[in-house]
């Protein structure tokens, strides 16, 4: 068992996202999501509710570096918390590309997702496309290996210095 209280403990999640490779897709979507027959099911759902999106978003953020964050662009204006909520966990100084698309194109992602975690909740449009990232700080420890822009950038967001 892992020791930190702080991580994931379902073992399905942790070796998801421990399998997840640079620009993979991880969903988090809410009960009504229509997962496909041959999807990587992680199913959370306990009860109406339970777990929310919110406990899962977050979790997940504590443990997945994510390089862009979609959702469907009906959410600003039909579903304000949420839109707070992944703006909260993800937004400026995050390193992550947040994103609204099309609804269509979100259940879209359904079919491409390495894995599609389902949770209890009941939020309207609720459904969070995660493209894992990479940690810039990591990846170009090295004096001798350049940092592209694009990475520079990402790394001084999340780190706060150059």
């Amino acid at each position: 068992m892992k020791r930190d209280d702080t991580s994931i403990l379902n073992a399905e999640l942790a070796g998801a996202i421990a399998a997840m490779g640079h620009t993979d897709v991880l969903m988090i979507v809410d009960a009504g999501f229509p997962i496909p027959d041959d999807a990587n099911r992680i199913d959370l759902a306990l009860t109406r509710g339970i777990p929310t999106i919110e406990q899962v978003l977050t979790a997940v953020d504590d443990e997945l570096i994510a390089e862009r964050v979609l959702y469907a662009d009906d959410v600003p204006e039909m579903n304000p918390p949420l839109d707070r909520l992944v703006n909260e966990v993800y937004g400026e100084g995050s390193g992550t590309e947040v994103d609204t698309i099309p609804h269509e194109d979100v259940l879209a992602y359904g079919s491409e997702a390495k894995a599609i975690v389902r949770t209890g909740d009941f939020n309207p449009w609720g459904n969070i496309v995660i493209q894992c990232g990479t940690d810039p700080k990591a990846w170009f420890a090295d004096d001798e290996v350049s940092m592209p822009p694009a990475y520079e950038e990402r790394y001084t967001e999340m780190y706060g210095e150059e």
